[in-house]
């Protein structure tokens, strides 16, 4: 992984109009990359179906605390969100990170991304536990989130398919307690 150059600098941040563009080219093109690494054990034309109404509705909507852009210096480069489990107030809240353009991938902007959002969850919510889940294909998700602390908490044996090969269901979580909040940027 390459890091980012001293320049650019990862934020997350409300939607804004200029955003919607971005977000509709990436997230209505079927053939997008991350589609392959984001679920892509669920069908490509239900999907796009379902993230063209999500486009329409961010469309019409105030932007939501429980979601936000990544933001490199001032490019919409992807999503992060949240939901609580039920029963709400439980303390138990699931993330979930996308980045759009391959151009933006193994320069760590994910971890930083998701560093911010689990910085965000625990200040914002009463979150006692976060979890995310993915497939065992997606190693470098799965890196990112142990880098910041996150350990495996369940593995569904071969519950996908993907591409007529089988993968494991992978869930990680982080208890408040473990999170070691990130500290001022290095000196340079």
């Amino acid at each position: 992984m390459s890091p980012l150059p001293p320049a650019q600098t990862v934020t997350l941040r409300g939607r804004r109009p200029r955003d919607l563009p971005v977000l509709r080219r990436w997230l209505a093109d079927p053939q997008a990359e991350w589609r392959k690494w984001d679920a892509p054990y669920f069908h490509a034309a239900a999907t796009t179906a379902s993230l063209l109404a999500y486009v329409e509705q961010l469309e019409r909507t105030p932007t939501r605390s429980d979601e936000r852009v990544i933001d490199l210096d001032g490019e919409c480069v992807g999503m992060v969100n949240r939901s609580q489990e039920e029963p709400a107030g439980g303390g138990w809240w699931d993330l979930g990170i996308l980045i759009y353009d391959p151009a933006h991938w193994n320069r760590g902007i994910g971890t930083q991304a998701l560093r911010l959002w689990v910085t965000a969850t625990f200040d914002e919510t009463d979150a006692h536990v976060l979890t995310f889940t993915t497939w065992a294909g997606n190693t470098r998700m799965i890196r990112a989130a142990q880098r910041l602390g996150f350990q495996e908490a369940a593995r569904i044996r071969e519950a996908r398919l993907v591409d007529g090969v089988r993968y494991d269901s992978v869930r990680l979580d982080l208890l408040r307690r473990e999170w070691t909040p990130p500290g001022p940027p290095p000196s340079r």
